[in-house]
């Protein structure tokens, strides 16, 4: 689940941001979209990706409705929204044994494609970070000129920025408007 976090995040803000870090920037589409996102996963999942056809388009569908997720205003419409990715993706747990590390659950789509797999696995770890965390551990970056989204997993619950550097412009910013001129 929390190994899931920084990919969804990730995936969503290629895709559907429009500003991010301080500045304007075009969401990637298509081949760039998938091409650029392949490169934060493993060797075996990045071939599988860049061998779906028009994989860029359904990574950009993929992200949409994660962000629609992530954002919903009401947790009752959040939980509709991730139940329903669980099912069209048709999430399916099972276990496996990566090298160098115990045995561990993955709920992969039972799709056909790299992309179905990776809508099961993001749907089920929204799903349970919902579970374990609750459903306010979504949000917008916080920071001037940035709406990138971030995935909440600190014990405390007080991530409000999308990245370190997002939380030192802030800070940088906050810091600035306090000094006398």
């Amino acid at each position: 689940m929390t190994r899931q976090a920084p990919l969804i995040a990730e995936l969503v803000n290629l895709a559907t941001a429009y500003r991010r870090g301080g500045g304007s920037v075009r969401p990637l589409v298509g081949d760039d979209l998938a091409t650029t996102f392949a490169t934060h996963l493993g060797d075996s999942t990045s071939e599988a990706l860049r061998a779906v056809p028009d994989a860029g388009r359904h990574l950009a569908e993929l992200a949409t409705e994660l962000r629609q997720a992530l954002l919903a205003e009401q947790p009752a419409e959040q939980a509709a929204r991730i139940n329903a990715m669980i099912r069209r993706y048709g999430a399916q747990p099972y276990l496996v044994e990566d090298v160098g590390q115990p045995f561990h659950l993955h709920f992969h789509g039972s799709g056909g494609t790299q992309v179905e797999g990776l809508g099961g696995e993001f749907a089920t770890a929204l799903a349970l970070i919902v579970d374990g965390f609750g459903p306010d551990r979504f949000g917008v970056c916080q920071a001037h000129q940035c709406e990138a989204v971030y995935i909440d997993l600190t014990r405390n619950g007080s991530r409000r920025y999308c990245s370190a550097a997002c939380t030192a412009r802030a800070k940088t910013a906050a810091y600035r408007s306090r000094r006398p001129a």
